[in-house]
C-alpha cells in the first residue's frame, strides 16, 4: 500500500504547530496503525530528520496509552484501540490524517503526544476503596451479588485512554470519571467511600477543566471498551444522592 499522511507536528507544547505531509510506500495491510507509523519515523531518522513522537505502550489494546485521531476520529473508523487498529481499514493510495486527542485538559507536549495527567488527578480524589493491609481476603467473605459484580466489571472495562474526551464535542471528561465512580460504588468494598468519592472526583474533573456534558453519546460511541452512556447517568445519580447525604 502507499498512503499519504498528513501528521500533526509540534516541537514543544509552546511551539505552533502544523500539519506537515509526508508519503509511505510498501505497507502491508496486516499492519497496525503504529507499526506504520514506525516505518514513517524509520525513513525520517535515516534522512536525518526528527521522528513523529507518539504514545505507546502494551499495543495490545490494555494499557490506554495510544491516543491518535484518524480521519476525525478518535482511534480511528474501528471501535478498538489505535494498536489494534490495523491498515487492512485503508485502502491504497487513501490520504489520512493523524492528530493528537483535542481538548483544552490534554495539552500537547510533543507532536501526537499529549498530557493526561488530569485523569491521574480525577483518580487520585477517589478512586481508591479503604482495605486493610495483610494478606488478601477469602473470597467468598463478602458476598456480591451477580447483577452488582457485572456492572463492576463492565465499568472496570475502562483503560482510561481519553477517546471519550476526544470524541466529546464538549471535551467532556463524563464517561470515565463515570466509569472508574460506578465500578466502585456498585461494590460493597467502595461503600465507605461511597458519598465522598462520586463528590470529590467530579469536583476534580471540573477543575481540570474538562468540558461539561450534554450527553450528546459521542463518547461511548468511540470508547473502545464500551463503556455505555447509562454510565454517566448513574454517576449523577449518584452525585445527587451524595449532595444530599453530604453537607460541605
Amino acid at each position: 500500500m502507499k498512503l499519504t499522511l498528513r501528521v500533526w507536528r509540534q516541537r514543544n507544547a509552546d511551539a505552533d504547530g502544523t500539519m506537515s505531509t509526508y508519503e509511505v510506500d510498501g505497507i502491508s495491510p496486516d499492519m497496525s496503525f503504529l507499526e506504520m507509523l514506525d516505518t514513517l519515523n524509520e525513513e525520517l531518522i535515516v534522512k536525518g530528520e526528527d521522528p513523529v513522537a507518539f504514545d505507546h505502550d502494551c499495543r495490545e489494546g490494555i494499557c490506554g496509552a495510544c491516543s491518535l485521531v484518524i480521519n476525525g476520529d478518535a482511534h480511528g473508523p474501528e471501535r478498538t484501540t489505535t494498536c489494534q487498529l490495523h491498515m487492512r481499514s485503508f485502502e491504497d493510495g487513501d490520504t489520512i490524517d493523524v492528530e493528537p486527542w483535542r481538548a483544552s485538559a490534554f495539552p500537547v507536549i510533543k507532536d501526537l503526544v499529549v498530557d493526561r495527567s488530569a485523569f491521574d488527578r480525577i483518580i487520585q480524589a477517589g478512586g481508591y476503596i479503604t482495605a486493610p493491609t495483610g494478606a488478601a481476603p477469602e473470597a467468598h467473605a463478602t458476598p456480591v451479588p451477580k447483577p452488582d459484580a457485572d456492572l463492576a466489571f463492565e465499568h472496570a472495562e475502562c483503560i482510561g485512554c481519553g477517546a471519550c474526551v476526544a470524541a466529546c464535542p464538549n471535551g467532556a471528561a463524563m464517561l470515565f470519571t463515570s466509569a472508574k465512580i460506578n465500578h466502585l460504588n456498585v461494590l460493597p468494598q467502595g461503600v465507605p467511600e461511597r458519598e465522598t468519592r462520586v463528590l470529590d472526583m467530579v469536583e476534580q474533573m471540573d477543575e481540570e477543566g474538562f468540558g461539561g456534558c450534554t450527553l450528546a453519546g459521542e463518547c461511548a460511541t468511540a470508547c473502545p471498551k464500551g463503556i455505555p452512556l447509562m454510565s454517566i447517568t448513574s454517576m449523577n445519580k449518584e452525585w445527587l444522592r451524595a449532595a444530599r447525604k453530604v453537607k460541605r
